[in-house]
């Protein structure tokens, strides 16, 4: 089932519940977002936030409970068995945490792409080795992967995630195992295949440190978006907002039962503490937070 949309992702007050025989875990709870297309977003958030269960419902490996979920015009809760298997096959490449999951540790990087391409039915050497140039192998392209770092792999294992050219790459933790130097320069290679190849691209991430270049910031608290930090060259209009810093300014998220979620470091200095109640009140236009007994 195809639907019209002019963004790439679309998810309206999305809910996973993932159920044992004992006990219910609510994953997501009515997360709202839209991700145009060609844009570059990392979502970040702690352990048990919700962002890999968007990851995998985005990438077609788990299906949403209720809400809507919309990616490439597909709705992902009506999908069939079929169409979702052709949807994971041409329309999203996924980058995996685990290299196990992407490598063959005994092929070369050439050939752990070529092999890929192959199985997809639409193999092509000369984009093959177009793309190892690209993630900036290509004079290890030769090498077994015993003989590449932990960030020389993950550039193999993005190039196999886009050997099919899909239009939406995600990827789950893509750094965790390398140090800071290479995390820049891994950006840095995402940056490009966004300009070079027109993708959309979502990277999940518990590190705030990944976001420096990218056009967005999501962050997920509790299974539900709770702000945005979005940079300076989309926010011009906001330069005279009070507060505003010239690299970047994050936004709170209102959802559709007028809710916000306050990031935690705002009350880090605050007399509000983590009150159970407040008094809000308008003033100028503005709504205002106070503790109860001010």
């Amino acid at each position: 089932m195809s639907i019209e949309t002019a963004a790439m992702i679309e998810c309206d007050d999305l809910v996973k519940i993932y159920k044992t025989r004992d006990t219910e875990v609510m994953a997501l709870r009515g997360l709202d977002l839209i991700v145009e297309r060609g844009e570059f977003v990392v979502i970040i958030g702690a352990s048990g936030s919700g962002k890999s269960t968007l990851m995998n419902m985005i990438g077609g490996l788990d299906k949403p409970t209720m809400g809507k979920l919309i990616v490439d015009g597909h709705d992902m809760l009506k999908m069939s068995k079929a169409s979702l298997t052709s949807y994971k096959r041409k329309s999203v490449g996924f980058v995996w945490q685990n290299n196990a999951r992407n490598l063959l540790p005994y092929l070369t990087a050439r050939e752990n792409v070529e092999l890929i391409g192959r199985f997809s039915g639409k193999f092509d050497k000369k984009y093959a080795t177009e793309l190892l140039e690209l993630v900036g192998l290509s004079k290890r392209r030769n090498n077994k992967l015993t003989e590449l770092s932990n960030g020389e792999q993950q550039r193999v294992a993005t190039a196999i995630a886009l050997i099919n050219k899909p239009k939406l790459l995600l990827a789950d933790e893509p750094t965790s195992s390398v140090d800071t130097k290479t995390t820049e320069i891994m950006m840095e290679m995402y940056v490009n295949l966004q300009k070079e190849l027109g993708l959309t691209i979502i990277i999940v991430s518990h590190d705030p440190d990944v976001a420096k270049n990218v056009d967005r910031v999501i962050s997920i608290r509790d299974g539900k978006t709770s702000s945005e930090i979005l940079r300076t060259d989309n926010i011009a209009d906001l330069r005279d907002m009070p507060g505003f810093e010239e690299e970047q300014v994050e936004l709170a998220v209102i959802d559709r039962s007028g809710r916000v979620q306050i990031p935690e470091e705002y009350f880090k200095d605050s007399t509000l503490g983590k009150k159970e109640k407040v008094r809000i009140e308008k003033e100028d236009g503005k709504i205002v937070i106070y503790p109860v007994d001010a």
